[in-house]
């Protein structure tokens, strides 16, 4: 049997064509590959419908793609729970969001969508390597019981031992795609992937990138 491919992929934030660029152009997905999605596929860009339409479609192909939670999305499901909390999400680019899906009210999101949001992951692991948006609790007992950390803190290592021996892989806080490879080659034990896609006017930035974990190669693409 020949095993396929392992991707993760952070912070898309509604560039859509970047996202189709990279996963059909660039990289080839393959159905014997498995991609992670590590979070923050809304805001801030103006096609969050179509990338989550594009997950949902590959899911529903017989893709292995595995989506965790972002702070993003965090923020658009506390907003659609509780009114109070919606001018937090309209303030970090929710509305860039709603304009996507034709909707001024996030009560009128269809189910499809909703079922999505609802159903991502915190973290994930395969092999020695620890998929998660943002980081972990370090001090706690046990990490991955603390969402809020999973989600909002990143570190640049850590001590905690259920750790040892782990790889954690990580988005939210965007690096340069040099600065990454430099972690790669130094072989650290957390690598950032958020690459900067929606910042295109900062020095460095403006990259979505996938990591290939089996050979730790980043492959990053410009934003459209």
């Amino acid at each position: 049997m020949i095993m396929g491919k392992l991707y993760a992929i952070s912070d898309i934030h509604g560039c859509y064509d970047t996202f189709y660029n990279l996963i059909v152009n660039t990289i080839c997905l393959q159905k014997s590959d498995r991609m992670i999605l590590l979070g923050d596929y809304i805001d801030r860009g103006d096609k969050s419908r179509e990338v989550i339409d594009l997950i949902i479609d590959l899911d529903e192909k017989g893709y292995d793609v595995t989506p965790l939670l972002g702070n993003h999305e965090s923020m658009m499901l506390d907003a659609f729970n509780d009114s109070r909390t919606l001018p937090l999400w309209l303030y970090n680019s929710g509305i860039d969001t709603l304009l996507s899906f034709g909707i001024s009210d996030l009560s009128n999101i269809g189910k499809r969508y909703l079922d999505f949001f609802l159903n991502l992951r915190y973290y994930e692991s395969a092999g020695d390597f620890i998929f998660v948006h943002a980081g972990f609790n370090d001090e706690s007992p046990d990490p991955f019981n603390d969402h809020y950390a999973m989600i909002w803190q990143t570190r640049s290592s850590y001590a905690n031992r259920v750790f040892t021996g782990k790889t954690i892989i990580h988005g939210h806080r965007p690096k340069t795609p040099d600065f990454v490879n430099r972690l790669i080659k130094e072989k650290s034990g957390v690598i950032p992937i958020d690459t900067g896609c929606v910042y295109s006017m900062e020095a460095g930035l403006g990259f979505l990138s996938a990591l290939e974990v089996n050979s730790m190669q980043l492959i990053s693409v410009s934003n459209y």
